[in-house]
């Protein structure tokens, strides 16, 4: 892991914040070429996936986020099954990424800023082990870039509480019903939960990560 990266995430990570179906096999997801762009995939759970959607879909280099689920024992699960806590499966969001533009480490970075990894299924007020703070990695090299990452910022005091996130492995990305996707953008004037919830998360990001927005 290379140090200065590291160095560079934490020093940006002062201040956490608080927030909120069809079948995909990516159990050995690998860089690959995406209408001429190399590309990875990382399915990552930071609370609602509506407020993790909305952020990275303004992120540099960014080529799709979709809203799904990972991690769970119920196949084909829907989103009122999510909801009861008892399928294990996390709100998630799995995310194609172009690698020229921006790395797993920066992927990473933007996660841990917004949204809190010290808060045991909890995010706000949105509580279950369905907004667990999670990384679904798909390969080795994603499991020790993001283990690195965990340890790096533990070590580092970047946050006062012990960090909760989880790395597991994917097996299976469902994606979630069609009216979860591109939900901000679409919903942002009706529900008060974006103008409340995902607005401030957004700001903060843009905020932060000025010099990494999408232009």
């Amino acid at each position: 892991m290379n140090r200065i990266l590291i160095y560079t995430l934490v020093s940006l990570l002062s201040v956490p914040l608080q927030s909120c179906a069809q079948k995909t096999a990516n159990k050995n997801t690998t860089t690959k070429t995406y209408h001429n762009h190399m590309t990875d995939t990382i399915t990552i759970g930071g609370g609602c996936f509506w407020c993790t959607e909305a952020i990275y879909q303004r992120l540099n280099g960014v080529l799709s986020v979709t809203s799904g689920y990972a991690g769970g024992k119920v196949k084909n699960p829907t989103y009122k099954e999510i909801c009861t806590g008892l399928t294990d499966h996390a709100e998630c969001v799995q995310i194609v990424f172009d690698t020229s533009k921006v790395s797993l480490i920066e992927i990473l970075q933007v996660f841990f800023k917004t949204h809190d990894p010290t808060t045991l299924n909890r995010q706000g007020n949105d509580v279950g082990t369905q907004y667990r703070s999670v990384i679904f990695y798909a390969n080795e090299e994603q499991k020790k870039i993001a283990g690195e990452v965990i340890s790096g910022l533990q070590k580092s005091g970047a946050f006062n509480d012990p960090i909760v996130t989880t790395l597991e492995p994917l097996t299976v990305f469902y994606k979630a019903e069609d009216y979860h996707q591109n939900y901000y953008n679409e919903n942002k004037n009706s529900n008060p939960y974006c103008t409340f919830v995902i607005v401030p998360k957004v700001e903060k990001f843009e905020k932060y990560f000025a010099d990494k927005l999408k232009k």
